[in-house]
């Protein structure tokens, strides 16, 4: 099977990609324009396997994404603006990229005749709920620019389902962390602020709350759904490990062996969401399950960026 995966020299897409190296013998495109969080780095151990392939080009480009999408049974749909803080500083570029991107990508699809088009979203689309869980069929209510343009970008996938019959599935996952996670996100931020010792900033109160996921998880939860979902289909993916952001950063302290007074209290994120929770149990019936806890997944993320420090140091400045 040949499998286009667009962003793949992002976080996730990447370690998705070394899943299907793993669990497959799929042969893997990348398709990344190489923006701030696209790393060339973070695709050398890839670039030795004979199964992938790499080509430059931004999903907004008609004739670039044409190109390539030829010859391809399946996308993986990754490639996305995703910081908040970004967006709220430069919304523009996140309805160019997560919206026009994705409809290009949509639109080109289905000339192609694709098998199957895995849209990967994100549970900021539902924005902030006080108690229980979000459902697939909950109204999405966005906060942020960047939520914004992933619903919007999600609701462009399904039309196309409903449209041109386009064989569309949506993910919609929790906070991933792991490795290869860019240092402007708040546990690569930390961590490494951490190992130099450097305060870190905590948004308001730190009682925001987050269900974080170990990035190989959601990995595995996007195979699943690639190979066993139901089309036209929205599938959440979390890991049931809500805690605060002050709990997270007081857990980072620790295992960084850093001083108790690095946490600094700033100014809280404009439209900060308070909470966010999905409810899993359609993906959980497809047979997959979340692996890695809190504790260990958090350990062994500060020990990758102790590590790999050659990796992230040039992209914090």
């Amino acid at each position: 099977m040949k499998i286009l995966v667009t962003g793949g020299a992002g976080f996730i897409a990447s370690n998705f990609v070394r899943r299907l190296l793993k669990a497959s013998d799929d042969e893997i495109t990348i398709l990344d324009s190489l923006t701030y969080a696209g790393d060339r780095r973070t695709l050398s151990d890839l670039m030795e396997n004979s199964r992938v392939s790499f080509v430059q080009g931004d999903v907004s480009d008609r004739e670039t994404v044409n190109r390539v999408v030829k010859g391809h049974k399946e996308i993986v749909h990754f490639a996305a603006e995703s910081h908040v803080d970004r967006s709220i500083q430069n919304p523009d570029q996140f309805v160019l990229t997560n919206c026009l991107g994705t409809n290009v990508m949509c639109d080109v699809a289905r000339a192609h005749d694709i098998e199957k088009f895995v849209h990967v979203s994100t549970d900021e689309t539902y924005g902030s709920i006080e108690t229980g869980s979000f459902g697939e069929l909950d109204l999405l209510n966005p906060s942020s620019p960047y939520a914004a343009s992933k619903a919007a970008s999600d609701l462009i996938a399904l039309s196309y389902r409903t449209t041109f019959d386009l064989p569309v599935i949506v993910t919609r996952s929790s906070n991933n962390y792991g490795p290869f996670q860019h240092p402007e996100k708040l546990i690569p931020l930390f961590i490494t602020n951490l190992l130099d010792g450097l305060s870190v900033p905590l948004y308001g109160t730190g009682q925001n709350i987050r269900d974080w996921i170990y990035v190989e998880d959601n990995c595995n939860a996007i195979e699943t759904v690639l190979r066993s979902g139901n089309v036209g289909e929205i599938y959440n993916i979390g890991a049931d490990n809500e805690v605060t952001n002050l709990d997270i950063t007081n857990r980072l302290i620790e295992l960084c062996k850093a001083k108790s007074d690095a946490m600094i209290f700033v100014e809280d994120r404009l439209g900060h969401d308070l909470r966010y929770s999905v409810d899993c149990s359609k993906v959980r019936s497809l047979g997959w399950t979340p692996r890695m806890s809190l504790p260990e997944g958090l350990a062994e993320t500060v020990n990758w960026y102790r590590e790999n420090q050659a990796w992230w140091r040039g992209k914090k400045s």
